[in-house]
């Protein structure tokens, strides 16, 4: 077994992964940029490392950097939590190139579902079926427009090297699949650096649901049930379930095609099989080569911790059980609290966490890093919790989550929690009947009276307390000192909290002649230039911020006059993007 992991990840999962290491008596060695100084997963961790600056790029993206880190901490292993580097092969085979454990999939594995197209092929060549399209990558637009006779419309068009809704874009009618193509080829291009578009039938409003499955190095595949994803905005999960409320023989067939797959790539991790389902049918979606985010849910219906699972089963050992060691019971349910404002298009809000209390009792489970005082970074996800809850029966388990979501106490960031509490309460949710198209527009209805609105984020600085110890960073490690022999004058918990910064008050809506990014974040797309003729509503640009794909639209009609940034930079909220005459 590992004596010493290095966790290449921040926030929630870091926090997840550090607690089961501690559990195994492994130790765990923490990483942060500058934007992560205080985050909970370095106050946890056995020893902490700085990367470098806030940018993803400058720190958990920089593989050299990591890897260092491993080499300076004596780590001998690496645990990529989800996004940032999980589901990177190069990154896999330069940890087992340096000579450490990789907690994960052989990377193989990776590369063989990280390509949608390649996927695609190797499941139909393991009798897994697919939803219809194309196996081959899509040269220009006349090859798009063929895909859409042959196949039909709605048709997506998707990143070959995509996910999380990023790369895809739908043409609903012929008109569409020009304007399509290219913002996703665009798009695909700015994400994944591949530009790799293929099509594939649009499904309306099937449901998503996935199979989380655990393989070892010895040949044991076994699945750990299904998860209903099918409640989200912009293709990101926000309500998970388990199991799932589809057919009894669906969900049979599903579990027995996720097995079938993962042998098909001698799969040995712990994984997801993610599929589409449309009535009684069910189609082959992609293949998430890590630890989900939405794992919680399987753990409390099956009693198993997946990541210790995962460490077990990289460290060489096998399952030691079948599918009839596996027993679920009951009905679980996870939530995700996002600082986001649901009135304003699910805009993410970065800023300080004033207050926070968790809620507790029977069946209830809070997987988090934050806490008050923490401020949410605009450079990652928006999320602050996952609320999860288990009960004997589905009804009981959505009257546990309801009475949770409603414990809940956030204040300084607006959240998805008004949302989630009115999704549980929705008829649709509570048959189980709803699919992916029922939660943007339950939101826009919902919320409709306060589209106009704005929401002032506290970015207040919050001093750090730890009585009677301090930290302090010595190259580039972090180090915890206990102040011993002090006038109790000097003594950490009675020096003076750092002051707090005014927020900056922002206009209640758009006015004048400007556009203005609403959110800091960067610029990933700019679709007019000095000249154009703009109407009310038209997309101007697109930001990424905390991971999410903004629309910024034109707030009147216009002529652009002149145009204030560039793609690829990094925008500030209130900074002008274009001006209209």
């Amino acid at each position: 077994m590992f004596a010493r992991i290095l966790v290449a990840n921040r926030g929630e999962i870091a926090v997840r992964v550090i607690r089961t290491a501690r559990e195994m008596g492994i130790e765990t060695v923490a990483v942060y940029s500058d934007a992560d100084r205080d985050g909970l997963h370095v106050r946890l961790a056995d020893e902490a490392f700085h990367l470098g600056p806030a940018s993803p790029a400058a720190s958990y993206l920089n593989v050299e950097r990591l890897l260092e880190v491993a080499r300076q901490a004596g780590a001998d292993a690496i645990h990529p939590g989800y996004g940032f580097l999980a589901e990177n092969a190069a990154f896999a085979r330069a940890a087992i190139g340096a000579g450490l454990g990789w907690i994960g999939p052989h990377p193989a594995a990776i590369d063989e579902m990280g390509d949608k197209v390649r996927a695609r092929r190797a499941m139909i060549a393991a009798g897994v079926p697919v939803v219809p399209g194309g196996d081959d990558a899509l040269a220009d637009v006349a090859a798009a427009r063929r895909a859409a006779e042959e196949y039909g419309l709605p048709l997506a068009l998707k990143a070959s090297g995509g996910g999380g809704g990023k790369g895809l874009k739908v043409a609903y009618n012929a008109a569409d699949v020009e304007t399509a193509f290219t913002t996703a080829q665009r798009e695909a291009q700015a994400y994944f650096k591949n530009g790799t578009i293929y099509a594939e039938r649009y499904l309306v409003d099937p449901k998503h649901v996935e199979i989380q499955i655990l393989a070892d190095k010895h040949g044991t595949v076994v699945h750990v049930g299904e998860r209903d994803c099918s409640l989200q905005r912009r293709h990101q999960k926000l309500l998970e379930e388990t199991p799932a409320p589809i057919a009894a023989k669906t969900a049979a067939a599903m579990r027995a095609a996720a097995i079938k797959a993962a042998k098909a790539i001698e799969y040995d991790s712990a994984g997801t099989v993610e599929c589409l389902v449309s009535g009684s049918e069910f189609y082959f979606l992609e293949m998430n080569t890590r630890i989900q985010v939405e794992h919680t849910v399987t753990e409390m219906i099956s009693g198993l911790d997946l990541v210790r699972e995962q460490i077990r089963v990289a460290a060489g050992e096998r399952l030691g059980y079948e599918q009839n060691g596996i027993v679920l019971r009951g009905h679980a349910i996870e939530a995700r609290v996002n600082a986001e404002d649901p009135a304003s298009n699910f805009r993410p809000v970065p800023g300080t966490i004033q207050r926070y209390r968790e809620p507790g009792g029977p069946g209830v489970r809070v997987d988090s890093a934050a806490y008050a005082g923490y401020s949410i970074p605009a450079d990652y996800d928006s999320m602050i919790a996952k609320l999860v809850v288990w009960a004997p029966t589905r009804p009981q388990a959505l009257a546990r989550m309801r009475r949770a979501l409603g414990e809940y106490d956030i204040a300084g960031v607006p959240t998805t929690i008004p949302l989630l509490a009115a999704l549980c309460a929705d008829e649709r949710v509570a048959e189980g009947t709803y699919g992916t198209a029922l939660l943007e527009p339950f939101a826009a209805k919902l919320f409709a009276t306060a589209r106009n609105g704005a929401v002032t984020s506290s970015r207040a600085a919050a001093p750090s307390r730890e009585g009677e110890t301090i930290r302090v960073e010595i190259d580039d490690r972090l180090y915890h000192v206990r102040l011993v022999d002090l006038p109790p004058a000097v003594r950490a918990s009675q020096l003076p909290a750092a002051p707090r910064m005014q927020a900056k008050k922002r206009a209640a809506g758009p006015s004048g002649n400007d556009v203005e990014a609403p959110m800091h974040g960067v610029l990933l797309e700019l679709s007019v230039k000095e000249g154009d003729t703009i109407a009310t509503g038209a997309v101007v640009a697109v930001i990424e911020a905390m991971k999410m794909m903004n629309e910024i639209r034109a707030h009147k009609d216009g002529v652009v006059r002149a145009v204030h940034a560039r793609v690829g930079e990094t925008v500030e909220a209130g900074s002008k993007l274009v001006t209209l005459e």
